[in-house]
């Protein structure tokens, strides 16, 4: 690793998760630089430089120009990472890409799931429902993020659309459950073994789109219960860096859905909501620092899915933070996010509906 006064951090991708790494280490004493596309996202503050993600030899030669390499996707694959010097390790990254890996790492660790079953064929899909029941949900093991890759199932009768719907390749097979509410907690491990931990977070989704995340959503028993998940994940995996997990709230317990080795959605709140964000704490935790407090004030985060609000509509709430990516308008492309943090929580539920509105 070459050595300068200033740390050097290279992000793989240079999408809005790095465009907002990329804003907060401008407050830290380190220099970030972005592997990706011209005229990507992070490029409106940082230097991005044209790297082909999926060749290991092009991440390579990236990543020997700087002293850490971190990642803003979990879908570059793990046998390019391997090597480098990465947090989170390849080997997490690994088991988050792929979702029955992910679902088995789960049940190693002693936290519960949705039923599952892997899919490899439509004779697989078939036998798989008599093991999950019904209403279930096939996923694509890799790729597929907010919505894509899925395919819904009401009846054994929509097995052939599911399987040509996800285009035949292998999958897994989730039952689906009846939530309470649908949460996650975002958690912090540096180099040192320090760990942190922001509230738990509620999350609303349409059409596997994050819409709103709320903060905190209030529960000490789930907070403890969620919070001894991730200690023990963040140990396993010897984890460094944010790991976010998304959970089912069934019963009174918690099921973990799926986890995302990088800064995630449900955090964007902490920007504004906390002490230090989610996108400073990743990179103190990544170059061996001191994480910074985590204490948090009650904040909803609204995505912009297609387009920006005009300046002119946001301007009517002088309270309200906007974050706009500098991306083009399209359906279902999340373009930027508005938050609003409040003295207390009972203001959240009416500005919820005024952003909405």
């Amino acid at each position: 690793m070459t050595t300068r006064m200033r740390p050097r951090i290279g992000i793989l991708g240079a999408g809005q998760l790095a465009l907002m790494l990329a804003q907060a280490g401008k407050a830290l004493d380190v220099e970030v630089i972005c592997a990706g596309q011209r005229g990507d996202c992070a490029e409106q503050v940082v230097e991005v430089v044209p790297v082909d993600l999926d060749d290991a030899a092009d991440v390579a030669a990236f990543a020997a120009g700087v002293d850490v390499v971190t990642i803003e996707s979990e879908n570059i694959h793990a046998d390019v990472l391997q090597g480098l010097n990465l947090y989170p390790n390849a080997s997490a990254v690994g088991i988050a890409q792929d979702r029955l890996l992910e679902k088995r790492f789960f049940h190693a660790c002693g936290i519960g799931t949705a039923p599952f079953a892997p899919v490899d064929s439509l004779e697989d899909l078939k036998q798989a429902l008599e093991a999950t029941g019904l209403p279930a949900i096939l996923k694509t093991r890799r790729m597929g993020y907010d919505g894509k890759g899925q395919a819904r199932l009401l009846s054994s009768d929509d097995a052939t659309y599911a399987w040509s719907e996800v285009g035949g390749v292998p999958c897994i097979l989730e039952g689906m459950v009846n939530f309470e509410a649908e949460v996650s907690l975002i958690a912090v491990r540096s180099r040192p073994g320090q760990v942190v931990f922001y509230p738990l977070i509620e999350n609303h989704h349409s059409e596997g789109i994050l819409r709103t995340s709320t903060a905190p959503f209030v529960d000490d028993k789930l907070q403890r219960q969620a919070e001894k998940h991730l200690d023990v994940l963040l140990e396993k995996l010897q984890y460094v860096g944010v790991l976010a997990v998304e959970f089912f709230v069934v019963d009174g317990t918690l099921l973990a859905n799926e986890m995302a080795p990088r800064v995630h959605n449900s955090g964007h709140w902490t920007i504004e909501g906390s002490e230090t964000s989610q996108f400073e704490n990743h990179l103190r935790a990544i170059v061996g620092g001191e994480l910074g407090n985590t204490e948090s004030r009650p904040t909803v985060m609204l995505n912009c899915i297609g387009s920006m609000p005009t300046e002119s509509e946001t301007s009517r709430f002088p309270e309200l933070f906007r974050h706009d990516y500098g991306k083009d308008g399209r359906p279902g492309r999340k373009v930027g996010h508005l938050t609003f943090p409040a003295s207390a929580l009972a203001a959240i539920a009416e500005w919820q509906k005024r952003l909405r509105d």
